[in-house]
């Protein structure tokens, strides 16, 4: 269920970790439902053994009240990793382009932090970041695929971020792409 909240909504973000992802995903939305809490956000994914479910919710004081307070009993029950946080709407965000940037390149540990500091020092925001490892098919290289999508300010001058990047991605041999986001449906 999902929403538009309206402008007395309060937001709460939860986290949780445990192992089965189906189960933690019906548990978590259904109380979310009957504590009339609206899922504004969510996003799941198993890692190794793990599953991971992030929720933003909204609902009134009230009801968030409520579903704080049945969290904890059910993930110690359940046997989940539980973390929350009272959030606050991003509606006073500086004007911002959202951009997707692809990095293909030869695994190595640093290579994330790296990137993440290459935005940082610019002052763009990471919205979102999605990576993995594998072997390459034919020569068992590990290779790493990083996807973010980032938030270039307004008045950030994009060939000169391009040529930034490229520059960057030339220094440690990365196979790039940034482009503006597009929406998949």
């Amino acid at each position: 269920m999902s929403s538009t909240p309206t402008q007395r909504d309060q937001y709460l973000v939860i986290n949780v970790m445990g192992q089965e992802t189906t189960a933690l995903a019906s548990l978590l939305t259904r109380l979310c439902t009957e504590q009339r809490c609206n899922i504004i956000s969510s996003r799941m994914s198993r890692h190794g053994t793990c599953a991971v479910l992030l929720l933003q919710v909204s609902g009134n004081w009230d009801a968030l009240a409520r579903l704080e307070t049945l969290l904890p009993p059910l993930a110690k029950r359940e046997h989940f990793v539980l973390s929350m946080s009272r959030s606050q709407s991003l509606e006073e965000r500086p004007q911002a382009l959202p951009y997707n940037v692809f990095v293909t390149a030869a695994q190595r540990p640093e290579l994330v932090g790296e990137l993440c500091t290459f935005f940082q020092q610019l002052s763009i925001d990471i919205e979102d970041l999605q990576s993995f490892t594998y072997l390459a098919q034919h020569t068992g290289t590990p290779m790493l695929n990083l996807t973010l999508t980032i938030a270039i300010p307004a008045r950030t001058q994009l060939s000169w971020l391009r040529e930034q990047f490229l520059d960057f991605c030339d220094e440690l041999n990365l196979d790039a792409v940034i482009e503006p986001w597009r929406p998949l449906h």
